[in-house]
């Protein structure tokens, strides 16, 4: 029976059983960490062999560069075209940068405020800078704006993507925005992947502003758990639509490798990376071509990324499988929380009643389980429902999280009967 349909005798009943329950888990001493999408070391085992993938005498590319040595920003060839084909767009649209797409992300913010887009004002020179924020969306990406004192958008995620009839009105009457997140493919936290007609409308939609931006973070191209789902190439449809420069597309390996030491990219036309390039040569003389040399000789081709990510996928889906089924067990009936299912990624999206999340994440971390703070998938840390919560079921064991997970449900429970009960 559904929460909201028991009397107020039944539940206060149910209540009691739950809160003996919880004090019971409490004395069990958990000590377990769900706050972040961080591979286990286990699963950073996968990848160990690349260590020795380059040696003394394969440090130099196919085609006579040095490695060790200056030059080349743009990246070796082959890891520009390793990278090229993961994202399916040309190896001369790419550029291979550092170890983090994150720190890219943020460079082009930078870049924009201090010297503009393309030729157009500092953003640090205009009133007010606006950027459009599907929510929830991903903490990492509304940090970056809130450091500039960008004003943030909330622009609500259906099934589809974004919610694009909200987004063309905007981008259309307001010349002060200027950009927009969006993580396309199992998007952080909920792993919706943008439909066609989602990402065709992102291409051709009129925006007031020239230097309109869309921050394309394919964090999860290749990332799927139970199956993989394909998502329509932006650039080229940018190209089609006549707005060839409207898109930085974003990638790294650094779940696909190591989390600290992949290797990033960024896609987008080749104004955009002649314009990213300006800037770039003070900056750095060139990122880390050994390790680029070191991915393209590991992989080899897309095909070898796509074959290691089967590893993955098989590493990841008993502990997605753990955190589901304990949901659809505990939760299911109660009509208390809503999640979804995702293909891919690295999250499960909750929504707890309106006005609980806060208190299920605190209840959480009282009996030893750590959740991302309730508030983060939305800018500014404030959920205006106070109801998402973002689960990361990557890193413990799948023991450990059917712990964690029994925990969790058991918060949602006891926070929901409260809250229907008034107390």
């Amino acid at each position: 029976m559904k929460y909201c349909e028991m009397s107020e005798e039944s539940l206060k009943e149910l209540l009691a059983e739950l809160n003996n329950e919880y004090e019971t888990i409490k004395t069990k001493g958990l000590s377990l960490d769900m706050s972040r999408g961080k591979p286990s070391s286990a699963q950073l085992d996968i990848s160990n062999d690349i260590f020795s993938a380059i040696n003394d005498t394969n440090y130099t590319t196919e085609n006579g560069i040095d490695c060790r040595n200056y030059g080349n920003l743009e990246g070796i060839p082959q890891a520009r075209q390793l990278m090229g084909d993961l994202l399916s767009v040309p190896a001369e649209n790419v550029l291979v940068c550092g170890n983090a797409s994150l720190n890219i992300m943020y460079d082009c913010v930078a870049r924009s405020m201090l010297f503009g887009v393309m030729g157009c004002t500092p953003w640090s020179k205009l009133p007010k800078v606006k950027f459009l924020c599907p929510v929830p969306g991903y903490d990492r990406h509304f940090k970056i704006t809130e450091t500039f004192g960008i004003e943030m958008i909330n622009i609500p995620m259906t099934e589809n993507g974004p919610d694009m009839d909200m987004v063309e009105k905007l981008v259309k009457s307001d010349s002060s925005i200027k950009g927009m997140w969006c993580v396309p493919k199992f998007s952080n936290p909920q792993g919706i992947v943008y439909s066609d007609e989602t990402v065709k409308r992102l291409a051709a939609m009129t925006t007031a502003a020239k230097d309109f931006r869309i921050y394309w973070d394919n964090a999860y191209a290749v990332h799927h758990i139970y199956g993989d789902v394909e998502l329509l190439e932006i650039l080229s449809e940018c190209e089609k639509a006549g707005n060839p420069d409207r898109v930085f597309e974003f990638c790294s390996t650094s779940k696909i490798t190591f989390a600290g030491g992949g290797i990033s990219a960024v896609a987008s036309s080749l104004a955009n990376i002649e314009w990213m390039k300006k800037s770039l040569t003070v900056q750095t003389i060139s990122y880390d071509k050994i390790n680029q040399q070191r991915h393209v000789l590991y992989f080899k081709n897309a095909d070898g990324i796509k074959a290691h990510m089967e590893k993955h996928a098989d590493f990841l889906r008993p502990k997605f499988d753990a955190v589901l089924e304990m949901f659809k067990k505990e939760l299911g009936e109660t009509g208390v929380a809503t999640w979804l299912k995702p293909m891919g990624g690295y999250f499960i999206s909750v929504d707890t009643m309106e006005g609980c999340a806060k208190a299920v994440v605190a209840k959480c971390k009282e009996a030893g389980v750590v959740l991302t703070g309730a508030g983060a998938t939305f800018p500014y840390g404030k959920d205006p429902k106070d109801s998402n919560i973002r689960i990361a079921p990557s890193y413990p064991t799948p023991e450990e999280l059917s712990q964690a997970a029994m925990l969790f449900t058991l918060c949602v429970k006891i926070v929901s009967i409260e809250k229907l009960l008034g107390l």
